[in-house]
């Protein structure tokens, strides 16, 4: 029996123990979080599975985990010899864990989850599910906690100052911003749990969480008043004295619940139902009305001011110098058998840290080459890794974290030679990437109004992806942040001028290959007219697209166009950086395509 089949079955004892037929443990933590800290990772140590997305189900004879897409085959490697089964989520006639529970347990049934790790409108869904089928729900459990004796602490490392220079904005500044739209809102205390909201609009930041400078916390935001929930270990002395000249308490970072109990009878809490934990939630007194809505930091912090513009526009620079090293070297390097996966992603690493802002990684690079491409989120290993040849496609999707901004980008790179029908897809991406970075649309326009324009291309030729197109970037924050998306799904989220949106089409064959071509991108005023105010989109990263990759005759001049004054701004902008060897190089990769 392997350890992660021991696990499952200590879990089932404890179950047994308090009656409960089954529980579920999700890849989430008390804040939410797509990324978590050790401390958090309970589903991974019960079952192996490490992806981003997975809920574990356990009844007293069964065990699955539900997963998307992007991880099937990640989760039937992780899986093997668990004890646990996959079930692959989207798939036809395949029901969530939530609809298959409530079909599949009997009037009486008994389900246990530990409520700080569900948000609040999922504990909503789950309950409204069972309710009608008479299957009772336990949201203060933490059985599945219980059974790890050895789970790490919380972290405590330090937090960091984002000085006033590089965030636009003074803490004092962007808590008025917040009291303001808790006036036009009717409230009076601002509630959250969402550790990217708390880092911008306490101009902090931390290492609690792999790739996410973000740190362990809750904030309460009334209009008279500031309470920061935080293990006070993290604070430096003069970090400390600061927060107290700004007139924000601290309190203990447990604390949040018991003191939200006790919150003036008078209140009305404004709360995001999507980003905070249900035990939050239900921590308030059931007499204090509350609002629901998008989080409201989480929407001011989208519109990016005007000094994170200019360093974002520094950073694509920094960013795209380190890429553009790293190709060429890509390129020399290949030819000699000693590039693989995981060495071509450490090689990235170490020319971003050749700029003195930055400081990790924005995700775990996603170093891809043949059929891996084809796997959306694919996570190299050290079992997976496979040597790059002279032949085929090299699909890389990476980023950085710096001072001065967060930078995510994907380039398909020809390491050879390639057939017509890989050449035929990257240029329907190419197509799809140029449609929508062109775009020019009205107010009140959504991403799932623009979403079509980058799969039009491919669904002519029926071809399809299975990802959004575009999310939203934060600012030396988490690389994935809200409130707005480039999505076939509709989250009722205008795109508005200082939102730093993805542009990431792509192409999937499975055991064949993948493509995916990435820039991130600037909403911005395009004009006025009779018909109102229109905006579009600047481009904001520098990095050359594999011109070799492209079918010239499926081009339109249009797109052609597009494309050379990319690659000349590219080489501008970068050129100044490079030394001339480099700069040779660049000058031969942004060279103007369609003319003889």
């Amino acid at each position: 029996m392997s350890d992660y089949s021991e696990r499952i079955q200590e879990l089932r004892s404890k179950m047994a123990a308090k009656g409960i037929d089954v529980c579920i443990i999700p890849g989430s933590d008390d804040h939410i979080n797509e990324y978590l800290s050790e401390h958090s990772k309970i589903r991974d140590f019960l079952c192996g599975f490490t992806g981003s997305a997975g809920t574990l189900v356990v009844g007293s004879d069964f065990a699955f985990l539900w997963t998307d897409s992007r991880y099937y085959l990640q989760a039937e490697e992780q899986l093997e010899g668990t004890g646990v089964k996959l079930v692959k989520e989207g798939l036809p006639d395949i029901p969530d864990y939530i609809n298959w529970i409530a079909d599949n347990l009997s009037a009486g049934s008994k389900v246990a989850i530990n409520g700080h790790c569900f948000s609040i409108n999922k504990v909503r869904e789950i309950k409204m599910a069972f309710h009608q089928k008479q299957i009772q729900l336990e949201t203060g459990l933490t059985l599945a906690e219980d059974v790890w004796t050895t789970r790490p602490s919380l972290p405590d490392n330090p937090v960091i100052e984002h000085p006033e220079k590089l965030s636009g904005l003074s803490r004092i500044q962007k808590i008025d911003l917040v009291r303001q739209e808790l006036k036009n809102k009717e409230a009076t205390h601002y509630v959250t749990g969402s550790l990217d909201e708390i880092a911008w609009v306490m101009n902090l930041r931390g290492s609690d969480i792999p790739f996410n400078p973000v740190f362990h916390a809750f904030l309460v935001i009334s209009l008279d008043s500031v309470s920061l929930y935080i293990n006070p270990n993290k604070l430096t002395s003069s970090i400390g004295k600061k927060l107290s000249k700004d007139k924000i308490r601290i309190s203990l970072y447990q604390d949040i619940y018991s003191h939200l109990s006790e919150i003036p009878d008078h209140a009305v809490v404004y709360i995001d139902p999507q980003r905070n934990n249900s035990i939050l939630y239900s921590s308030i007194p059931s007499s204090i009305p509350k609002i629901e809505g998008t989080g409201l930091i989480t929407s001011l912090k989208s519109i990016k001011n005007d000094i994170e513009i200019e360093n974002i526009k520094k950073t694509m620079v920094e960013d795209g110098v380190a890429m553009v090293r790293f190709l060429k070297w890509l390129e020399e390097k290949v030819p000699s058998g000693s590039v693989s996966e995981l060495s071509a992603a450490q090689q990235l690493l170490e020319y971003r840290k050749q700029s003195p802002n930055f400081q990790g990684e924005s995700f775990n690079t996603i170093s891809a080459y043949g059929p891996h491409g084809a796997i959306v989120h694919y996570s190299v290993s050290k079992n997976s890794d496979v040597v790059l040849k002279n032949k085929g496609v090299f699909l890389l999707d990476s980023g950085g974290q710096y001072l001065t901004g967060t930078t995510d980008l994907t380039r398909t790179i020809g390491l050879g030679p390639v057939n017509e029908q890989v050449k035929k897809d990257f240029t329907l991406v190419l197509k799809g990437h140029i449609a929508l970075a062109c775009a020019i649309f009205p107010t009140g326009t959504r991403g799932v109004h623009l979403d079509i324009l980058a799969r039009r291309p491919m669904w002519e030729h029926k071809i399809n992806y299975g990802h959004g197109t575009g999310h939203g970037v934060g600012y030396y924050l988490n690389v994935h942040e809200g409130p707005q998306s480039i999505r076939l799904q509709d989250n009722g989220i205008e795109i508005k001028p200082g939102m730093v949106t993805s542009n990431e089409p792509g192409i999937y064959r499975p055991m064949e290959y993948g493509i995916r071509i990435e820039n991130l991108v600037l909403s911005r005023t395009f004009g006025d007219s009779d018909f109102g105010t229109f905006f579009d989109f600047e481009t904001l990263t520098l990095c050359p697209i594999d011109t070799s990759l492209i079918i010239e005759k499926m081009l339109s001049p249009k797109e052609m166009q597009w494309l050379n004054n990319y690659h000349e701004k590219v080489y501008s902008c970068l050129a100044p950086e490079l030394n001339a060897e480099e700069q040779e190089w660049l000058k031969q990769k942004t060279r103007s395509i369609g003319q003889s």
